[in-house]
């Protein structure tokens, strides 16, 4: 690799690692922002899910016009398994936080990270290095930690089953979007999200229509335009970084919704809650240091 190519390298690393970063931040706003429709109002959870992909596909209209190719949605079986696979977990997400709580579910459903990176090191030939490897195993350990789901109690069912299950999926769709960026453009991958995720959500949310408050579908429209940037951003940020490393600096989105919940909604944390958050914090800024300075001997 010459100089040239060596630094156009570092310097996609460096936009992938900044719109990762973006992203979680955009996606603790939507968190936070479903919360705060929480507390206004009882919504179907599937007529959030449905705003979500509309405004997905609105914002996928409004940038990447000339880009998007809607047409291999339905002809690249790869865009399907993004889209099916993707959808499919949202659910399984949301059915696991009903039967384990939040805590339980966040932490088993955010184990992506390491199911992922071993799938991209098996599939895409990745190299896992030593300071995701660390970065991971001390984040996870505060996440653990920072949604208390060491203090539970609560033995594996079922449903712990499920959000493994989810896990799994999850660790797939990110793979997946990593070996689409091969072929197909962000947009494309993005769309694969939102057309699928309206075939399984439009459906049970006809079945249960509801008409929100103004207020509260202003909340819904302001969540679901942070969850589609987020989306798109960290969709975007795959293109240059390999899974393991996105997938870890994701794991700063409990982290953020924690901060956010004492901020704006003035909870409290237990000792234990806040080493979990530091671990998180540290365990991140330890892998993407690391990664950019490894990055940055490779490009010398």
């Amino acid at each position: 690799m010459n100089s040239f190519q060596s630094k156009a390298s570092l310097s996609a690393h460096s936009r992938g690692a900044a719109l990762m970063f973006a992203s979680a931040a955009v996606f603790t706003g939507n968190v936070l922002l479903i919360r705060t429709l929480g507390e206004m109002q009882a919504v179907n959870v599937w007529l959030v899910a449905c705003a979500r992909f509309v405004i997905g596909l609105g914002l996928i209209a409004a940038v990447y016009w000339k880009e998007f190719e809607p047409r291999h949605l339905f002809r690249n079986r790869k865009l399907a398994e993004r889209g099916l696979v993707g959808a499919t977990g949202v659910y399984v997400y949301y059915v696991t936080i009903m039967h384990l709580g939040a805590g339980r579910a966040t932490f088993i459903g955010n184990t992506y990270m390491i199911w992922g990176s071993l799938l991209a090191a098996w599939m895409l030939k990745e190299r896992l290095r030593p300071a995701i490897v660390i970065g991971g195993i001390s984040a996870l350990i505060g996440l653990a930690l920072l949604t208390n789901v060491i203090s539970t109690g609560a033995r594996p069912g079922i449903y712990d089953l499920l959000a493994v299950l989810g896990s799994l999926l999850s660790a797939y769709v990110v793979v997946t979007i990593r070996h689409l960026h091969a072929t197909e453009h962000t947009s494309t991958i993005f769309a694969a999200q939102c057309v699928y995720g309206l075939l399984l959500c439009s459906g049970p949310a006809v079945l249960h229509p509801q008409v929100p408050s103004p207020g509260a579908g202003l909340v819904i429209l302001l969540a679901s335009l942070c969850a589609g940037a987020g989306q798109l951003a960290m969709t975007r940020a795959f293109r240059d970084l390999p899974v393991a490393e996105g997938s870890l600096i994701q794991m700063i989105g409990p982290l953020g919704t924690a901060m956010g919940g004492a901020f704006l909604f003035h909870e409290r944390f237990t000792p234990h809650e806040l080493i979990g958050a530091g671990l998180i914090f540290g365990g991140t800024v330890f892998a993407a240091w690391r990664s950019a300075t490894t990055a940055n001997a490779e490009a010398e």
